[in-house]
């Protein structure tokens, strides 16, 4: 009796004692010492900079691949890299998710030059880049600009307004040099035909694709973060491969690390010094929806209430035809035409709908929802 006492003891987990050797391993923008399987890309982000080492104007890059295919932190490992060898050039990562307007883009480049944001109010554009003109022009700087989830400024053309002001900004700036990174997580935006002709003539950019890691890629990077992130014995060899199992199935790398993470604080709060199958299995059913959260997160109210208003009425028939939709909207809002497309096409860029033209009497628009309707609801109240 005294024997088992003792065995339940030893397995449960003290009030404060953790499975975690180190928390910060399991965040989504963690950028991990150890990072493998992108050495090509890696090679081809840096050649295409090296013009600027030397005080030229780095080529342009479009970094396209999946979501969780290591493009963010590959651009991130290089940057840190620039920041520790050169002050010539100025590395400025632009997460598009939160900064997708020009003047909010412009006035994260002046915080790093700067050191502080523009003021909140009474501060125009064209005294922003005036700024940041000067500071460059007085330190002799060479600036790069990655414009991470880039597919975020497509829907109201605010990519072309940036690019154009970014690329041309010598022009106004003699001497001023500028490169740019686009960091495109949707397969399906073709930037020859989204970028107008007067930026198209500048940008002229070298396109680095990021695959799919393999099955075997997925399971050496699940056991590095492993190894750096939970104690010894807490995640057993069969949990292991279960977690690599689901993340193999979503297809998304940061779909197993969030994973990890849920599923630990899981077993934690069973006060269990082990992760088991019911922590990984319900830590699943929260991580499997990392990018709806994330993108839902990022709408307008307006934007809200429209795919709030589409999940609703597709709950019973899947796709809808665009008039349709917009019949079912106009029904609880009074949203315009113009209004109501433009948000659908921004839902279709975030790959939160999908958009599709099909021929019948004329062509028609179709939307279908990517994820569950009633998922969708959850997620937006």
């Amino acid at each position: 009796m005294a024997g088992r006492l003792g065995q339940v003891k030893k397995d449960i987990l003290m009030w404060d004692e953790t499975l975690f050797r180190d928390p910060e391993v399991f965040e989504i923008d963690y950028v991990p010492d150890q990072f493998n399987f992108r050495e090509t890309q890696m090679r081809e982000l840096a050649f295409q900079i090296k013009p600027g080492m030397k005080g030229g104007r780095p080529l342009n890059t479009v970094c396209r691949g999946l979501p969780g295919t290591g493009k963010t932190t590959s651009v991130k490992r290089l940057f840190a890299e620039i920041e520790e060898t050169t002050k010539r050039i100025v590395p400025v990562h632009i997460n598009c998710q939160i900064d997708n307007t020009k003047f909010s883009i412009f006035s994260q480049i002046y915080r790093r030059l700067s050191g502080h944001l523009p003021p909140s109010s009474g501060t125009s554009f064209k005294q922003v880049f005036d700024a940041i003109g000067r500071i460059l022009q007085k330190e002799e700087q060479v600036l790069l600009v990655a414009l991470d989830d880039a597919n975020y400024l497509l829907y109201e053309n605010e990519l072309n307004r940036v690019l154009y002001t970014l690329l041309r900004s010598h022009e106004a700036y003699p001497g001023l040099r500028t490169g740019v990174i686009v960091i495109l997580s949707d397969m399906d935006v073709d930037l020859s035909s989204v970028v107008d002709a007067r930026v198209s003539s500048v940008f002229r950019p070298t396109e680095i694709y990021f695959p799919p890691y393999t099955a075997e890629e997925v399971r050496t990077i699940i056991g590095e973060r492993v190894m750096q992130g939970l104690y010894p014995g807490s995640l057993p060899p069969e949990m292991f491969d279960l977690v690599v199992e689901q993340t193999q199935k979503s297809g998304d790398l940061r779909v197993g690390i969030d994973l990890l993470k849920r599923a630990g604080l899981n077993a934690e709060k069973r006060a269990s010094r082990k992760i088991e199958s019911e922590d990984i299995c319900g830590a699943y059913e929260v991580s499997r929806y990392i990018h709806l959260a994330s993108s839902v997160r990022t709408l307008k109210p307006d934007e809200k209430d429209v795919l709030g208003i589409l999940a609703r009425h597709a709950a019973g028939g899947g796709e809808m035809n665009a008039g349709d939709a917009y019949r079912a909207v106009k029904g609880e809002s009074a949203l315009g035409y113009t209004r109501f497309y433009e948000i659908v096409r921004k839902l279709d860029a975030l790959r939160l709908v999908d958009l599709e033209y099909r021929d019948g009497k004329g062509r028609t628009r179709v939307i279908s929802l990517r994820y569950n309707p009633a998922k969708i609801c959850e997620y937006i109240s």
